[in-house]
C-alpha cells in the first residue's frame, strides 16, 4: 500500500504501529479517526507470522509493504 501523501518523519515512524498513536493531533478531529488502523495490521501481521515494513518521504508519501510467509503444499 502507498500513497503520496504529506508523509512521516523519521522520529515518528517507530510509533505509527503502536495504539492509538497520531502523528498529527492537531487533526484529530478535522481527519477522525482513533490511531487503531496500523496497530490492527501489525497485530494481524504478527498473528500469520508475515513482515512489515514502512519506507515514508516527508513530502513525498509513505508505503508500508506485508510479506507473508509461503505456505507448504504437500
Amino acid at each position: 500500500m502507498s500513497d503520496t501523501g504529506v508523509g512521516i518523519a523519521p522520529e515518528h515512524q517507530a510509533r505509527v504501529f503502536e495504539r492509538f498513536y497520531r502523528v498529527d493531533k492537531s487533526r484529530s478531529k478535522q481527519t477522525g479517526g482513533t490511531g487503531l488502523g496500523l496497530s490492527i495490521v501489525k497485530h494481524g501481521a504478527q498473528v500469520h507470522h508475515a513482515e512489515i515494513t514502512l519506507e515514508s518521504h516527508v513530502g513525498q508519501g509513505t508505503s508500508i509493504t506485508l510479506i507473508f510467509p509461503a505456505q507448504k503444499t504437500e
